[in-house]
């Protein structure tokens, strides 16, 4: 996926996970030169040997090329996201340690990030928005949800009635994959271009708006739209036998406390490719940060 670069990068990739270890690693691999921080243990184990591992700020410097962050770069609102260090790099930790001279890259920026990256100077770019990286990140994300659904039915999804909810970048890979297998797609969507999309690739569909009549037919709902969608009124037609697996970022598309009253098995997979894909999700990441640095060269 990677393809060397004339000009080679100086790093520092700060926390992650496993598919932060992998983008670490291609982009050692491929000569630049690259720190890490925020990645303590047995995990060390797994990065390249030229890799340079540092433990604090105090060891990093103002002459990166970038300073990569996780994504999503928090999970807590006031920490980076590093579930591989052994302890927390506070966000005002950070911002307070790199020069206004760095680029800060970062997955799923949020106000609170923005407005810290503005206070100190510093330019951020949120590479959890690139098209490429949504894109490609859709396959990991369907073929996750199928090994989902295949782990929690006792039957196969081959002539099973499945709905998915949403014709985006997931929904319509899903919607193929599912096909591919033998389930009995039908594709929901508001926009007229989406439902003529799925009717055009030979599945059956639904608009959202028409759904109450239908919603109790299906086997499996795979849901990837992030607005609510299976509110009370849908749950109250679905089967307790029905098994929903939600693909959508927060708030999510489910009335969970609804569907857990009503005895209805919801699954938020969230943050799939990172889960059952860490080394095609980090290959995307390292892709995906090289191409934003060449363009902001490319513009000056």
């Amino acid at each position: 996926m990677m393809k060397s670069s004339t000009k080679t990068k100086k790093l520092l990739f700060v926390g992650g996970d496993l598919r932060q270890i992998r983008a670490i690693n291609e982009a050692s691999k491929l000569g630049n030169t690259v720190y890490a921080l925020g990645f303590g243990g047995e995990c060390t184990q797994k990065l390249w040997e030229d890799v340079r591992i540092i433990d604090d700020f105090s060891e990093s410097d103002d002459t990166y090329h970038a300073v990569v962050l996780p994504l999503p770069y928090t999970t807590d609102g006031k920490s980076l996201n590093t579930p591989l260090f052994e302890r927390k790099i506070m966000l005002t930790e950070v911002f307070e340690n790199i020069s206004p001279k760095n680029k800060v890259l970062a997955g799923r920026c949020d106000a609170r990030i923005k407005t810290m990256a503005e206070t100190h100077g510093i330019t951020l770019v949120d590479y959890s928005c690139r098209e490429e990286l949504a894109m490609l990140n859709a396959v990991p994300t369907a073929e996750g949800a199928i090994q989902i659904a295949m782990e929690e039915t006792p039957f196969t999804l081959h002539a099973s009635n499945c709905l998915v909810i949403g014709c985006g970048r997931i929904g319509k890979i899903l919607s193929k994959m599912l096909d591919g297998i033998g389930a009995k797609v039908t594709v929901s969507a508001r926009k007229n271009r989406d439902l003529a999309y799925g009717m055009a690739m030979g599945f059956e569909t639904v608009p959202i708006s028409q759904l109450s009549g239908e919603i109790g037919k299906f086997d499996i709902i795979f849901n990837t739209v992030p607005s609510m969608i299976l509110d009370f009124d849908l749950l109250s037609k679905i089967s307790k036998k029905t098994l929903i697996i939600d693909l959508a970022s927060k708030p999510g598309g489910v009335d969970f406390d609804e569907a857990r009253r009503r005895g209805i098995k919801v699954i938020w997979a969230l943050s799939l490719p990172g889960k059952v894909a860490p080394n095609t999700a980090g290959d995307i990441i390292c892709s995906t940060i090289f191409n934003i640095l060449e363009e902001m060269e490319m513009n000056g």
